[in-house]
């Protein structure tokens, strides 16, 4: 079948290229009853504007470093990237593929998910989630030019958002920021089609987002988003506010092109249905079987697809002349410098030689003077509590409004954002993002550390202030649930390092570790060198071993991560002076233990009573202890006061650790 519609010759925009759009979005949907169709068709027009004018990418080239990023935030409305992946010449995005929408072994999910498909940047869904990280990775683009200038690193950064990624908090937090840091590489495409699922939104909003979003000091336009013309100009005029992020707030309506449902909210989650889908087609004179885009259109799309090739092989030379080719290629890998290893075993010597007692903040700082200096990739921050959290190293200068030269990055008091940024850093390559905060602020960032962990992004999380032992701030600081909430996630690992040494073991598995996200949980109180007598091997790697072993056939185990392994060891060495033979496993990482081998495993617990120490709730420690009573730890929330008075309070000793044997000995 082909359209009555006479095509335009290639390279000029039309109605029939978004009606493309919004064919295979109705069709995907109706195919898989089950998706959102809205979106994709009130946004046909934008996008059709955005990537046969303006977007620079090559699809035979998906990860040319200096491509722009596209970023929908809007995760719903998957079906629009998936259609213009497919009219675009995305090799993997077959006909096929759109065809089986949310089908299983598909990569046309129903949110789009990094790694899945070529050319999804990140994966969206939870909104404003993809808003956040586009903020990183428009950030990430500013930081590389300044190291490698126009010819090497000169991008955009587009995203597409709705309304309800504009009312999650964490998108007031990267707007602001983005502001503040005049990220003018970063355009925003607000879908203002007015509706929510649940109706209107005047029903939970009357914001006004245009004031809201200058008040950041972003430059702000307000068009039509179906008139092709005027979103050409503001787009336009968008690439030209180089030191003002941009927003381009576009009047829709959802589902454009349903005769019946367009502009209500029946449209956003749902099917069309047969005979709305039918009315569609009159509508738009499209006389095409389903999933059938006429050669004529295709081929217009297609030369879309590759109107930046010319610009990716000029680039591609660029670099092949550069003598920073070598520099380059190497901060857009995933690999950490040859040196690091020996360098942390030289710490770790150094460490186990002067036994220093340290919080592992601390010890942490001290890891991160070693790291920072062998990998120059590495960028810090911390969300506003550096001195606590103890991320900057001498040598890290702020990266600035003006500056984008630094490696260290304040990010405010806004901590899911910063956790979001970075997801943005990780995904557009060039940097190794780590940042600080409170374990117990990581209620905040979760949304965003879930998605590091299914994007399988290498962000490193330092949180310190891990237990009770921080001490006087209370119940309000002390995380007791937040490391079974993170250790509940997959592909995340959750170290709490239990001396200097481990802190340091630690941190060279995060660095080591590219397709993991990781988690440091690190004490405000100074904590004992267990490992005086040095060791090349990274004990940390196994996420738990024999600390200390028993004289003899062991008579009980005893399990510790962090602060309270010294707890543990001192147990050990009582209830040995009675004659009970007791080993102490240091456990700093329950996923990498969980890793290993089951010889290894059982050797490491053996066969004796097991007794888990920990300073915060037990929830999951009797998948090793085989008892949910053998547990020294919390059991409630906190209080405030000195640390060291609140373990004894909360009977979190060496002996009440020794007594649980006793009584689990029953001696």
């Amino acid at each position: 079948m082909t359209l009555m519609t006479k095509i335009p010759e290639s390279g000029s925009l039309n109605e029939e290229m978004a009606s493309a759009i919004r064919v295979l979005a109705m069709d995907a949907v109706q195919a898989a009853n089950s998706g959102h169709p809205g979106a994709p068709m009130g946004l046909a027009d934008a996008a059709t504007v955005l990537f046969a004018k303006h977007i620079k990418i090559d699809p035979t080239n998906p990860n040319w470093p200096d491509r722009d990023r596209f970023v929908l935030s809007a995760g719903h409305a998957s079906m629009l990237q998936y259609a213009l992946h497919y009219l675009l010449g995305y090799e993997d995005m077959s006909i096929d593929q759109v065809r089986n929408f949310r089908q299983l072994g598909a990569i046309t999910a129903g949110h789009p998910e990094y790694g899945h498909a070529a050319g999804v940047e990140m994966t969206t869904g939870p909104l404003g989630q993809g808003l956040s990280s586009a903020v990183g990775m428009a950030l990430t683009e500013r930081m590389l030019n300044a190291r490698f200038g126009d010819d090497l690193v000169d991008h955009f950064t587009w995203v597409m958002a709705g309304d309800g990624c504009l009312m999650e908090g964490v998108s007031h937090e990267a707007i602001d920021f983005a502001g503040h840091m005049k990220l003018g590489r970063l355009v925003v495409l607000w879908d203002d089609n007015s509706i929510t699922i649940d109706g209107a939104t005047n029903l939970s909003t009357s914001m006004n987002q245009l004031d809201r979003f200058r008040a950041a000091g972003w430059h702000v336009q307000s068009v039509d988003g179906h008139d092709m013309d005027a979103i050409d100009a503001a787009m336009v005029a968008a690439k030209e506010m180089t030191g003002q992020p941009s927003l381009i707030a576009m009047k829709t309506v959802i589902g454009k092109g349903a005769p019946n449902k367009a502009g209500s909210s029946s449209v956003h989650g749902a099917p069309l249905g047969d005979a709305e889908i039918a009315g569609a087609r009159l509508a738009m004179n499209w006389n095409a079987d389903p999933f059938e885009i006429p050669a004529p259109l295709l081929d217009q799309w297609r030369a879309a697809g590759l109107r930046s090739t010319s610009e990716r092989k000029a680039w591609e030379a660029r670099l092949e002349d550069s003598s920073s080719q070598a520099v380059f290629t190497e901060a857009m890998s995933d690999e950490v410098p040859e040196g690091l290893h020996a360098s942390i075993n030289r710490l770790k010597a150094d460490l186990s030689s002067i036994a220093p007692k340290v919080a592992t903040r601390k010890a942490s700082q001290m890891a991160l003077e070693v790291v920072n200096d062998v990998c120059a990739h590495t960028i810090g921050g911390s969300a506003d509590l550096t001195g606590s959290n103890n991320t900057k190293t001498d040598e890290l200068a702020a990266v600035l409004p003006d500056d984008f030269a630094g490696r260290y990055i304040h990010y405010g008091v806004r901590e899911h954002a910063m956790a979001a940024i970075m997801n943005g850093m990780a995904v557009h390559k060039g940097f190794i993002p780590y940042g600080g905060t409170f374990l117990v602020f990581a209620g905040y960032m979760l949304g965003a550390m879930r998605l590091s962990a299914l994007m399988q992004q290498r962000v490193i999380y330092v949180l310190s202030h891990d237990s009770i032992g921080l001490g006087e701030d209370g119940p309000t600081h002390q995380p007791v649930e937040t490391l079974a909430t993170l250790r509940a996630l997959p592909n995340m690992h959750v170290f709490r390092p239990a001396d200097a040494v481990e802190t340091a073991e630690a941190w060279e598995c995060a660095l080591t570790e590219t397709s993991t996200p990781s988690v440091l949980a690190l004490s405000r109180q100074g904590l004992p060198t267990l490992r005086t007598a040095h060791k090349e091997e990274n004990l940390t790697s196994k996420g738990g071993y024999v600390i200390r072993e028993a004289q003899g056939v062991r008579d009980v185990t005893l399990i510790a991560t962090g602060s309270e392994v010294h707890l543990a060891v001192e147990a050990a060495i009582a209830l040995g002076e009675e004659g009970v033979r007791a080993a102490v496993i240091s456990m700093p990482c329950w996923e990498l233990f969980d890793a290993q081998s089951e010889s290894y495993r059982n050797t490491t617990l053996g066969k004796a009573p097991r007794i888990a120490v920990e300073a915060a709730t037990g929830m999951g420690w009797e998948r090793y202890t085989r008892n949910p009573d053998a547990f020294v730890g919390m059991n409630g929330f906190g209080a405030s006061a000195p640390a060291e008075e609140l373990y004894h309070h909360f009977n979190i000793t060496a002996d009440a650790v020794a007594d649980k044997a006793r009584a689990l000995l029953r001696l």
